[in-house]
């Protein structure tokens, strides 16, 4: 709806699209507490939101300038109706989305700005959540959506998607802003959904969309898709019928699903093909070319499939998931990929290493309110019977995340440590 209403008001109004989205939201809480969810809930969402930006448009036409390329048309009621419905087909939705992504992806805007401002206009994410997925504080993501919004208001931003030569300048970012609504819907920071399959189909859906647009059908796209299906297959059996979680090694493999792991392996094999045409079209040795081209999202599904590949947790290859990881690390280091390492090096080179590499992770300190590194030492420590360290690092970890589900599972570990050190 705010993409919709985005195309239809103009960039520029962009607080105008969310207020009109605010309100319709707000109206169907009231109605449908009475009434009940109607047969088709989107659909009653965006028919209000229609006949609502009606309302606006025919109020503010002579006082607020609207998009450019529709404004002419909404001057006179013949056209003005027939317009706006045109424009919530779903055909136009589609490419809403789309220009919404790349517009929030403004070149004048700093990067970690337009990840925010694509998390909040278009996954719905608070600027609490925003802040879990940036290991930052929420003062910092209001301050930026501010001045994005700010940018908005005052500039010339145009509501498209760019041409081929803009569109990989600006596909990171919303690929990145993808990948975090994955993460999000996989491993929530909500205190009672440790799982939000809403968020996990929104993503691999904006994703899917991608992959159907000549320019934006890109390796590192189809690599990202395959990389949330390979996960997405999981989900079912990541919880118990308590709703406890259910760590890799205790998961119900039957419980995958196949058709999500084979739908995988298909955008995989196609990110590769589609990495090995364009270095060969750029004229460079066939083999080292396709490494070049290689985006972390590449070696990101290639470690997920070697995890859904294995028969059993026994079976699974880690000595290859180290050398994906040692890849990762090399050309794409962050402190989350060499924390992820350390815990593939347990399983090839034994806890002491595994131990001894999170201790000396490049830029460990952004990890200081990540409550997987403490959690992670605390599992390493307890496997290796020094319940001191692993009750220390466990409570620490406790302190640090705000889902139930995560403090339960970090409970019933301290439990296992006992009194003794």
């Amino acid at each position: 709806m705010v993409s919709v209403l985005t195309r239809i008001f103009g960039i520029h109004n962009l607080e105008l699209a969310e207020d009109v989205v605010q309100d319709t939201l707000l109206k169907a809480l009231e109605q449908w507490r009475f009434a009940g969810i109607p047969e088709n809930p989107s659909a009653w969402l965006f028919k209000v939101a229609r006949n609502k930006a009606l309302d606006v448009i025919r109020h503010e036409k002579i006082h607020r300038k609207f998009a450019e390329d529709v404004a002419p048309l909404l001057k006179t009621e013949y056209a003005l109706a027939p317009t706006v419905k045109e424009l919530f087909s779903e055909n136009e939705i589609k490419d809403d989305v789309l220009r919404m992504m790349f517009a929030c992806c403004q070149p004048e805007l700093p990067e970690d700005a337009q990840v925010a401002l694509i998390l909040k206009t278009l996954c719905g994410f608070s600027i609490e959540e925003i802040a879990s997925a940036f290991l930052t504080h929420p003062e910092t993501i209001s301050k930026r959506l501010y001045r994005a919004k700010q940018q908005f208001r005052e500039g010339q931003v145009r509501f498209e998607i760019p041409g081929s030569a803009e569109v990989s300048a600006r596909l990171e970012n919303v690929l990145t802003a993808l990948y975090l609504l994955f993460n999000e819907g996989y491993n929530s920071s909500h205190p009672e959904k440790l799982i939000r399959n809403e968020l996990v189909e929104e993503a691999c859906r904006l994703c899917y969309l991608l992959t159907g647009n000549t320019l934006t059908n890109q390796p590192e796209v189809n690599a990202l898709l395959a990389l949330m299906l390979f996960h997405a297959s999981r989900l079912e059996s990541r919880l118990d019928d308590k709703k406890d979680i259910l760590l890799l090694d205790e998961q119900d493999r039957l419980k995958w699903d196949p058709e999500l792991i084979k739908a995988g392996i298909f955008y995989f094999e196609q990110a590769m093909n589609k990495s090995f045409d364009e270095s060969r079209g750029n004229g460079i040795e066939e083999q080292a070319a396709t490494e070049l081209e290689l985006s972390s999202y590449h070696l990101q599904a290639a470690i997920a499939f070697q995890h859904v590949n294995a028969s059993s947790f026994q079976n699974t290859n880690w000595r290859i998931i180290l050398e994906l990881y040692n890849l990762l690390c090399h050309r794409f280091p962050s402190p989350v990929a060499f924390l992820n390492r350390a815990v593939a090096l347990a399983y090839v080179d034994g806890i002491p290493e595994a131990i001894s590499a999170i201790e000396t992770i490049p830029g460990k300190e952004k990890l200081k309110d990540y409550y997987l590194l403490p959690a992670t030492l605390g599992e390493l420590y307890f496997r290796i019977n020094n319940f001191g360290e692993a009750k220390k690092y466990l409570k620490e970890a406790t302190l640090l995340t705000s889902s139930n589900a995560e403090k339960k599972l970090l409970a019933s570990k301290l439990a296992k440590c006992g009194d003794g050190d």
